[in-house]
């Protein structure tokens, strides 16, 4: 892990100790707590028993030359940190740790959390939205939700806090918005969104745009098999342009706005 990159990244995030009362540097907690996440710890006991594993290496870095805290202490210090500052540090992190690619993958999807709800106090399970750097094999970035149904206020929220120029972001059908279009646009991105029925008009549309194109003999040519989440898929891909789209569509420059650098 580049020391240099976490510090300039982390730099702006506010200490809410009293200074007259702190031991142990905001930073050298933080980075303990980062690297002992990193390698799989699920708790503060775990962060503890990391850095009483790794001492001699965090000190030979300049870091906890007072020793190390407890695993309260390591508690009581990050959970009182701002949320909504440490989110804006850690993207900026995952950003200058990723090298952006042209052209790359960014895949924006919600996703439940394991082992999330808890049966004692009722509480629903966690929804999270992310985003996942296919190349890279890393998560820019996420926002928590109520449920699944705020996946779509989460969205334009997340792609907020993300430089996506120059890449490809992909979302399932929840993400079909001409609000989110608009926004992945107006940041320099090209779009893949999933459309189904809840865009009905769009959905006929271009079921009705394709349908001359959808013979027998032209999807067997160009028919692929591929396995994925435990079953075998048929897939089978047709590209058109925008503007034939919105030629045949009957709802207008809606749909090609909405459609534009999807199908192109």
């Amino acid at each position: 892990m580049s020391i240099d990159a976490f510090t300039q990244s982390f730099a702006q995030l506010e200490d809410p100790r009293q200074s007259a009362k702190i031991t142990y540097p905001l930073f050298d907690v933080l980075f303990l707590a980062m690297c002992a996440t990193i390698a799989g710890a699920e708790g503060w006991e775990d962060i503890y028993d990391f850095g009483e594993a790794h001492v001699d290496w965090l000190q030979g870095k300049g870091l906890l030359k007072e020793g190390l805290p407890v695993d309260d202490t390591i508690a009581r210090i990050l959970s009182r940190l701002d949320p909504s500052q440490f989110q804006k540090c850690f993207i900026r992190w995952m950003k200058s740790v990723s090298a952006q690619t042209e052209g790359q993958l960014v895949a924006i999807d919600g996703k439940v959390l394991r082992s999330s709800y808890n049966r004692q106090d009722r509480l629903s399970t966690i929804h999270m939205v992310s985003a996942f750097a296919t190349e890279n094999s890393l998560v820019l970035g996420q926002l928590k939700t109520d449920d699944k149904s705020n996946e779509i206020e989460a969205i334009p929220a997340l792609l907020q806090l993300l430089e996506l120029k120059d890449c490809l972001v992909s979302i399932d059908a929840i993400g079909c918005q001409t609000e989110i279009a608009t926004t992945l646009v107006k940041q320099g991105a090209d779009y893949l969104l999933a459309l189904k029925g809840n865009q009905e008009t769009l959905a006929k549309a271009v079921r009705k745009a394709f349908e001359d194109r959808l013979n027998p003999e032209a999807i067997a040519q160009q028919l692929t098999i591929e396995k994925g989440h435990g079953r075998m898929e048929a897939r089978h891909y047709q590209v058109m342009p925008a503007d034939e789209l919105h030629a045949a569509s009957p709802c207008g420059k809606d749909c090609a706005a909405l459609a534009w650098r999807w199908v192109t």
